[in-house]
């Protein structure tokens, strides 16, 4: 075929399929736009349809509401005081409205925002009691009469929407407002029965029902700050975390479709169709799938492109049945010329045959000469027809040996006789290796010669039969797997030896890091008793003193002694808890003494900063030890006063789950992300707090490591500008424990009010701290008296306050003794060991207890504290 013929031919098969690619592409995309047209009409009904059902839905629950705004005895519960049993009847008359009408929940808010009443008051996640004022059903209803809204419910924590009717009295004062929360998960579980995927979407774009659970609360598009801070206020969708859909639109269609290509979550290309809910504020969508249009175009296609490409083959055949009309005449002319010359080919093949018979007469084999292996060739008659210089170096043949045809039975003789058979019957060795190539099975074996030699022998049988045999030295290779595996006992011996080496080293560093810990403990402890002693001076010498700039200087010395008394006890904190002398004592307890407790104690210092302490109420009861977590919280409220120029520092509870999510919430300058980390480390602090105020960067130090010790969760979030909220999380005690701790405590009644004139007794040795106590007592005008024992004072006048060395009494024996008096005294118990057994039995007893050696300011705040408890 000459050239511009085959060129020619070629340019004729690229029409061909060019033509028949862009017939195919035309009818496929024809056929996919109608198809996907009538796809989109049909999506667009189906989820009109389901837009309908949702609505009906809704509009079934609207008018309750509105009915039991009606009711009188709704009204009176919200203008008239209401006993027990009329807040039961009205729980139970909300509880029967929702059974009949099959919705989620009825509740009744007073115009405050606190639920009265609700149809779940018999569960243990009631509404009853809880506030819901932030709610924009409720600030709705009370601004335009009503009010709707859909999101998680911050007590059930279960979603639904809320519809909400305000109750207005006989001056058309708004006194309150009536909610009924309609579960629409029903929907979801319509949804589920057809293949599509179908969602709502609120004003936001956040998805809250769909049909797919992990399409559920994801965004349509990002939010924006606005309705970031929207969504935190309203905590809509409390607890989820909202992470946008990723898709690229493609192709818009009529009705407001759109094919779209879903990148997460990866479903592929899909139909995207939605319909607006105008009175709700909402868009339901459905994805639909579109596969059977794009197959139906892909048979269009194949079908056009088939009928188009058959009809181009057709007119190519015949006008191939045309031109070989025409060659077959000229074929018959050259036929005799091609046979001539197959003849002359036939002539050359066979000289050629005979001399390559010569040349393998000859031994030369020069085709194996190239190779690396000693090879030998076999013909079918087990004689030897080829073979290469290398074979014969392996074996040390000597030359004139091997010939073309001789019986490789002889070859095996030979090397027989020289002892390279082994060492048994020669005839059975030699019968052995002829039946190989007789059966002509395949076989790799390796074989070490007398001088050491290791050769790597396979066998292959040839297609026309024979045998061909290939000889490889792989001695250096063998060489260096045994100088390997000599290198890896010997690399594994040392590894063992320093796995060892570090064992040891790890073991002296612990006993050196235990060491540390028990010196640190030591010598904080032995700084603190003249330290204290200095800060006991220091106060009686500023109330001696009366001129202004002594008296300053007074403050000055005692703000610093403090500021070294609070750095040395943070290390003396740390040394016990990595020497693990700190012991964890849990029980049950209620929350809000404790957090009355931080109140007062830190209110009078977030005062004094021009800042205001608020305490939101909690009536949980956690599982942690009291007086850990306490410490815990006091740092949080320190740093958080500290760092606060302005404004107000809150500390509040909230519920997660099983666990009490405790929070400090600061409006201080923030704390940037990349040192969130940081800031629990030892000696690290941020340089934005008052510079009077600054601690030593231990206190997040020793947070952190409590936290770790009760396993309470700890961590924070921040806002540059905004404040900071660090948060600790509590296990809740279990109803078992709640009620034995509820006993417990009636058991042990509280201590006798103390009037601020009565007398006090200090018992324990005569030592250098127990004198400073009894000079502070005395000091703020408590007649004292110091007692080695209890039973030296057997026959006085019993004191109202008692002070107690805790380092050198009982509990149990103190408590004997005290059980004989006819009225209790007001204890302070004194110890260096705050987590000791004997504190914690002191605590559970209802005494107060104090570090030992105690600070001036807070054994003045406890005594005066106890004076006025019960007042």
């Amino acid at each position: 075929m000459t050239p511009s013929r085959s060129l020619r031919t070629w340019w004729t098969w690229c029409a061909v399929l060019l033509s028949t690619a862009a017939i195919a592409a035309v009818a496929g995309r024809w056929m996919l736009h109608h198809g996907l047209q009538e796809e989109n009409l049909l999506a667009h009904r189906q989820v009109s349809l389901y837009a309908q059902t949702l609505s009906q839905r809704i509009d079934r629950y609207r008018a309750l509401p509105d009915v039991l705004a009606l009711d009188a005895e709704l009204h009176a519960a919200l203008t008239q005081p209401q006993s027990a049993a009329d807040v039961r009847h009205i729980n139970q008359k909300l509880e029967r409205a929702n059974g009949a009408s099959k919705a989620s929940t009825l509740t009744l808010i007073n115009s405050n925002g606190i639920a009265l009443a609700a149809s779940n008051w018999r569960d243990p996640q009631s509404n009853v009691g809880e506030d819901y004022s932030f709610r924009p059903y409720v600030q709705q209803a009370l601004d335009h009469d009503h009010g709707s809204f859909y999101g998680i419910g911050v007590t059930t924590h279960e979603a639904g929407y809320f519809l909400s009717r305000a109750l207005v009295d006989g001056q058309r004062k708004i006194i309150g407002l009536v909610v009924i929360k309609i579960a629409l998960q029903e929907l979801e579980r319509e949804w589920v029965q057809t293949p599509d995927t179908v969602f709502a979407a609120d004003a936001h774009g956040v998805i809250f029902l769909a049909s797919d659970p992990s399409w559920r609360y994801r965004l349509l598009h990002p939010l924006n700050a606005t309705d970031t801070r929207e969504l935190e206020r309203t905590q809509q969708y409390s607890g989820q975390a909202l992470h946008p859909l990723r898709y690229q639109p493609q192709e818009a269609l009529r009705e407001g479709g759109a094919m779209v290509q879903w990148q997460d979550p990866a479903i592929g290309r899909k139909l995207w169709q939605s319909v607006p809910l105008p009175e709700d504020g909402w868009r339901l969508h459905i994805v639909h799938d579109v596969s059977s249009s794009e197959s139906a175009a892909w048979w269009a296609a194949a079908a056009a492109g088939g009928t188009w490409l058959a009809l181009s083959l057709l007119v190519l055949y015949m006008r191939q049945r045309q031109r070989m009309t025409a060659m077959r005449q000229r074929s018959r002319e050259e036929l005799e010329a091609l046979l001539k010359q197959h003849a002359q080919e036939l002539r050359s093949a066979q000289d050629g045959i005979v001399q390559a018979a010569k040349l393998a007469d000859e031994g030369l084999s020069h085709g194996l000469e190239h190779l690396p292996q000693g090879v030998v060739v076999i013909d079918a008659a087990l004689n030897v027809v080829a073979w290469n210089s290398r074979y014969m170096d392996l074996f040390k043949l000597p030359a004139g040996l091997l010939k073309v045809g001789m019986p490789v039975e002889a070859l095996y003789r030979h090397n027989a006789r020289r002892g390279m058979l082994g060492n048994g019957a020669i005839d059975e060795a030699i019968e052995r290796r002829m039946q190989y190539l007789r059966v002509g099975s395949p076989h790799v074996r390796e074989s070490e010669k007398a001088d050491g030699t290791v050769l790597e022998i396979r066998g292959n049988p040839l297609p026309g039969g024979g045998f061909v045999t290939s000889y490889a030295d792989i001695t250096s290779y063998k060489t260096a797997a045994r100088d390997l595996r000599s290198l890896a006992d010997a690399l594994e011996k040392r590894i063992a030896d320093r796995t060892r080496d570090l064992d040891a080293a790890k073991h002296e560093a612990e006993q050196a890091n235990r060491y540390k810990s028990k010196f640190v403990a030591a010598a904080v402890h032995d700084l603190l008793q003249p330290l204290n002693a200095a800060r006991v001076f220091a106060s009686l010498l500023r109330q001696q003193v009366q001129d202004a700039e002594a008296l300053q200087l007074a403050r000055n010395v005692e703000g610093a002694l403090s500021a070294q008394d609070d750095i040395l006890n943070s290390l003396l904190d740390i040394a016990r808890m990595e020497s693990g002398q700190l012991v964890v004592q849990l029980r049950n307890f209620a929350m809000q003494p404790l957090l009355d407790t931080l109140g007062n104690q830190l209110g009078v210092l977030a005062a004094s900063n021009g800042l205001t302490l608020k305490v939101v109420p909690c009536h949980y009861r956690v599982c942690s030890d009291e007086a850990l977590l306490r410490r815990i919280l006091q740092n949080f409220l320190s740093n958080a006063i500290r760092y606060t120029r302005q404004g107000r520092v809150v500390i509040g509870c909230r519920r997660a789950g099983n666990q009490l999510r405790i929070e400090v919430h600061d409006q201080g300058p923030g704390i940037p992300e990349g040192l969130h980390q940081e800031i629990f480390e030892e000696f690290r602090r941020l340089e934005t707090g008052r510079q009077h105020e600054r601690g030593a960067g231990l206190g997040l130090a020793i947070v952190d490591r409590l936290g770790k010790l009760l396993h309470h969760p700890i961590g924070l979030r921040s806002k540059l500008g905004q404040g900071t909220v660090f948060w600790v999380y509590v296990p809740l005690a279990n109803a078992e424990a709640a009620d034995s701790a509820t006993q417990s405590n009636t058991e042990n009644p509280a201590p006798i009010t103390m009037q601020h004139d009565a007398s006090a007794w200090y018992v324990g040795p005569s030592s250098h701290a127990g004198q400073q106590v009894c000079q502070l007592l005395q000091r703020w005008g408590y007649p004292l008296q110091m007692l080695d024992n209890l039973e030296v004072g057997t026959d006085t006048a019993k004191p109202r306050l008692l002070v107690v060395d805790g380092d050198n009494a009982q509990p149990d024996l103190v408590a004997q003794q005290l059980a004989q008096w006819r009225k209790t005294p007001s204890v302070i118990w004194l110890t260096q060991d705050l987590a000791g057994p004997h504190s914690q039995q002191a605590q559970r007893r209802g005494w107060s207890v104090l570090a030992h050696p105690v600070k001036p300011a807070a054994l003045r705040a406890l005594v005066n504290q106890l004076a006025l408890r019960h007042s």
